[in-house]
């Protein structure tokens, strides 16, 4: 099978996960995402979809793991 296959099946699995998860899960608040988090989230998916060339990829990811780790600092000092 190619690569388009596959990233499509596992798309597909993940969302049937979050279904699972949204609809039998326990309806407790979390804290919400922070802006940075959602441009992080945001690379790391466009690594996903637009990563066809590696290095392109890697540095998508790379972006998106370098804001996530900055939000995660910034939590943690409660800045």
């Amino acid at each position: 099978m190619s690569t388009t296959v596959y990233i499509a099946l596992t798309i597909a699995v993940l969302a049937l996960v979050m279904l699972v998860v949204f609809v039998f899960g326990k309806r407790k608040r979390g804290k919400a995402l922070t802006p940075l988090a959602g441009i992080a989230l945001a690379f790391v998916v466009a690594a996903l979809l637009f990563g066809e060339d590696r290095l392109i990829g890697y540095a998508l990811i790379g972006a998106g793991v370098l804001l996530a780790l900055i939000d995660m600092f910034r939590r943690s000092k409660g800045a």
